[in-house]
């Protein structure tokens, strides 16, 4: 998404990304969409309604000012959720791992708070975080033997 839209609070270019994007096919997971600045309800509404509805997207704000239950029912009513947010009527859920590094016991804990969501249907998009080493395959990998046999 253009930093117009995630860094600069405009809603330019919405549709041209949105085209661009649809070349991935059934490979398109969620949109995460970076709101770095305070909280404005006008530039969300405008940004929810600009939104291609058949699309996921992800809201990761990083104000704390974009907490609150109103905020939550705007996402809700346009099928989106917050990064890191376990409880939402989305059908998925986006989570970032960003704590590394990250043991057998603390994967295994993740596997089981991933647990009922994957046993009630709820797509689960996981990321590790990469910058420093390259430890990330590795942890998803080992997630994934996790929770196969639990999530089915």
């Amino acid at each position: 998404m253009s930093r117009r839209v995630t860094s600069r609070g405009r809603v330019e270019g919405v549709d041209a990304f949105e085209k661009a994007v649809r070349a991935l096919g059934d490979g398109l997971g969620p949109i995460r969409i970076k709101v770095p600045q305070a909280r404005d309800d006008g530039f969300l509404r405008l940004l929810l309604d600009s939104l291609d509805p058949e699309l996921q997207y992800v809201l990761d704000f990083r104000h704390a000012s974009w907490a609150g239950e109103e905020i939550d029912a705007a996402l809700a009513e346009h099928g989106m959720v917050r990064v890191d947010e376990f409880e939402a009527d989305a059908p998925f859920r986006y989570l970032r791992l960003r704590d590394t590094p990250y043991d057998d016991a603390d994967l295994d804990s993740w596997a089981e708070r991933l647990e009922p969501l994957l046993a009630a249907g709820i797509d689960v998009y996981c990321y590790f975080r990469h910058e420093e080493e390259p430890t990330a395959p590795r942890y998803a990998e080992q997630l994934l033997e996790l929770v196969g046999p639990r999530g089915g």
